[in-house]
């Protein structure tokens, strides 16, 4: 189980709703899981992605912890503009 982060903007509340059911939401916008499991990390990102694709509203970026990914963390995001993290001598920094 790794630290997981969800930030999301301009979504439905629907979307909103359902992350605060799963994931505690400290600021407007931002959900966070000290011990989220890669399976419910996996099924909520699945169900998000699909209330997105279906209203194409807003965006959602998710972070968690990953090893093998640049500087440790890992990313995935649904709406504009697209990101890529890249590791930079060390320092991560964000692609376009």
């Amino acid at each position: 189980m790794s630290m997981t982060v969800i930030v999301t903007r301009d979504v439905p509340e629907r979307t909103r709703g359902f992350l605060a059911s799963v994931m505690p939401e400290p600021a407007p916008g931002v959900y966070v899981a000290g011990n989220l499991s890669r399976a419910v990390r996996e099924r909520a990102w699945a169900v998000v992605s699909d209330w997105h694709a279906a209203s194409g509203r807003g965006s959602i970026v998710m972070f968690w912890k990953d090893d093998a990914a640049p500087g440790g963390v890992a990313v995935t995001m649904l709406g504009t503009p697209p990101r890529k993290l890249a590791d930079l001598d060390g320092v991560l920094v964000s692609v376009w």
